[in-house]
């Protein structure tokens, strides 16, 4: 089977990279509009339609991985239409490829669709969206553009990534609590970490399944699923542990409220992830967060 990457120069993008050397039978083709010197990288715009469906048909692609999106969550506050375009129409764009080859596309979406009910229980795949800002709100267009194409589909809701590629919370503190003598970090929006290298594992898993059943129309398992770490943090305990296992004690971590560090954008106080539907449909094995992030920083220190 052919599987097509976008994105593939993020942190995401990346650890697919080399979860895909884990399987011979599958062809993978990593795409991204950004080149990195010495990484093979196809060029390819996914918000030009045209030529989705040209690199779709011309390499028989059965399955896509979106990896790519605008992140930004506070400049997404001033780059909407942007925003839109990369979280919502590109996505948009790989629906519609897929459904015309009958092929699967798992999309990569995120915990802040939710936020602005509060709550306190772990969110489920069918609780209303309701998200704080416009990073959230494309992203939940994203998922709605997707569905309503009637392709094949995996949406995968993730939070709080990191890796030891690109830039994310986990390098920002492993410097930070290097260099500073004292950090003061929010204690009060809740989640869990997810490490991304168990995120493309566990998508890895679900290429499989979709590879054994593909004649199936359409696929039995299409739907959103929840994906993070296991386990509940504030960002606080999770710098905290950075600093644990990186050995960089020294630095004074103390906790603070969000409203001391001004935002265009109220984020998420809580959205921890509830990965049942996962772990049934697909046998997903996830990992605890602090098993995960000393995993991480054990090879960031290689």
């Amino acid at each position: 089977m052919t599987i097509l990457v976008t994105g593939a120069n993020g942190q995401l993008g990346n650890e697919m990279r080399l979860v895909s050397r884990q399987s011979s039978a599958d062809k993978y083709i990593f795409t991204d509009v950004n080149q990195v010197e010495g990484v093979e990288t196809t060029f390819l715009d996914i918000t030009d339609r045209a030529a989705v469906m040209q690199m779709v048909v011309a390499n028989d692609v059965r399955a896509i991985v979106n990896c790519a999106a605008y992140t930004n969550v506070d400049a997404a506050e001033s780059n909407e239409p942007l925003a839109e375009k990369l979280n919502a129409d590109a996505p948009e764009n790989l629906a519609l490829a897929m459904k015309e080859v009958g092929g699967l596309l798992i999309q990569i979406s995120t915990d802040y669709v939710f936020g602005k009910e509060p709550y306190n229980v772990p969110c489920r795949e069918d609780q209303k969206g309701t998200p704080t800002g416009i990073y959230g709100l494309t992203k939940l267009h994203g998922e709605q553009k997707i569905m309503a194409t009637g392709c094949n589909y995996v949406i995968i809701r993730t939070a709080w990534l990191y890796s030891e590629f690109g830039k994310n919370f986990c390098k920002t503190m492993l410097n930070l609590t290097a260099t500073k003598p004292a950090l003061e970090v929010v204690f009060d929006q809740v989640g869990t970490p997810t490490y991304a290298l168990d995120l493309a594992n566990a998508i890895a898993v679900v290429l499989a399944d979709y590879a054994t059943s593909a004649a199936d129309a359409p696929y039995r398992n299409t739907g959103i699923y929840h994906f993070s770490n296991e386990g509940v943090c504030s960002w606080f305990d999770f710098t905290k542990m950075i600093a644990e296992y990186s050995g960089q004690t020294a630095c004074d971590v103390q906790p603070c409220h969000s409203d001391e560090f001004p935002s265009p954008v109220t984020r998420p106080a809580y959205s921890v992830l509830d990965k049942t539907k996962i772990k049934q449909v697909f046998g997903v094995k996830v990992p605890y967060w602090t098993e995960s992030l000393r995993l991480c920083i054990n090879n960031l220190k290689k």
